[in-house]
């Protein structure tokens, strides 16, 4: 009799354990993969297709379950560099003039991530550039950044998220869909590719005109030496010893459905 109940008592256990593993694997299988979306989000922006969806399951997730799926550095800043640019492009589609006060449009909280109401400018100055303040032109920390940020934000900000990032304007980088496990090799051609476009070296002046990106974020650049070193390292100066920088006029001009690959 209590061969016969241990053995029931076993094949019990073995049930368990295998539905608990059953269990696990659906719920493993059923896990979103937030960078593949934010990749969709944008490729459906770009055939002109319906994103409520992607929308949808972006402002119904947790911060948690966020968190833990972008749980790399590329994982979180291909993510929220496809999310900036797509949503760029869904409203002001839909509203453009919304454009026209720029400073109010960039504070206005209204992006649903996580269950929380978000701005282009905590996604930039919170998350991406971890936790900068927006007019400390790269050298300031926010102080007492909210959860939201502070359990989304990048561990490490990188520069050339600021030729990646669209805004909306003429004179932005062209919108990519970047997808981590290549994220470096993208941003290095974007930065090159946008730097090309930008800028101008006199070589009898030996004087560089640049995107004002490089005076607004100037600390993020590693400051007026590490502007040249960049300018240096993608071929647009010869040497960084005794160039002068100018920083050219900005276009603001409203200027969307700006995409290439990279």
């Amino acid at each position: 009799m209590k061969l016969k109940f241990y053995f029931l008592l076993t094949l019990f256990a073995l049930s368990c354990t295998a539905k608990t593993n059953l269990q696990a694997q659906a719920e493993a299988e059923t896990k979103t993969d937030f960078n593949e979306l934010s990749e969709s989000f944008l490729q459906r922006i770009i055939d002109e297709k319906d994103t409520q969806e992607i929308q949808d399951i972006l402002a119904n997730t947790s911060i948690e379950e966020l968190d833990n799926a972008l749980d790399t550095n590329d994982k979180r800043l291909a993510f929220w560099l496809n999310i900036y640019n797509g949503y760029i492009q869904v409203i002001l589609q839909k509203n453009p003039e919304l454009y026209n006060d720029r400073g109010s449009f960039f504070k206005l909280e209204q992006i649903k991530i996580a269950g929380e109401m978000v701005s282009f400018a905590k996604i930039e100055h919170g998350i991406i550039r971890k936790s900068q303040w927006e007019y400390g032109l790269g050298y300031i920390r926010k102080w007492f950044p909210g959860k939201f940020e502070r359990k989304l934000r990048v561990n490490k900000p990188v520069f050339n998220v600021h030729f990646a990032l669209n805004c909306g304007a003429k004179d932005c980088p062209p919108v990519a869909i970047y997808e981590w496990e290549r994220l470096q090799e993208q941003l290095q051609k974007g930065t090159k590719r946008l730097l090309e476009k930008t800028s101008e070296f006199d070589n009898e002046t030996n004087v560089v005109k640049v995107t004002s990106l490089f005076s607004w974020f100037r600390g993020d650049f590693g400051g007026k030496g590490g502007i040249k070193k960049i300018l240096k390292e993608n071929e647009i100066i010869p040497s960084t010893k005794g160039v002068d920088i100018e920083y050219t006029n900005y276009d603001w001009t409203i200027y969307l459905d700006n995409f290439i690959e990279l």
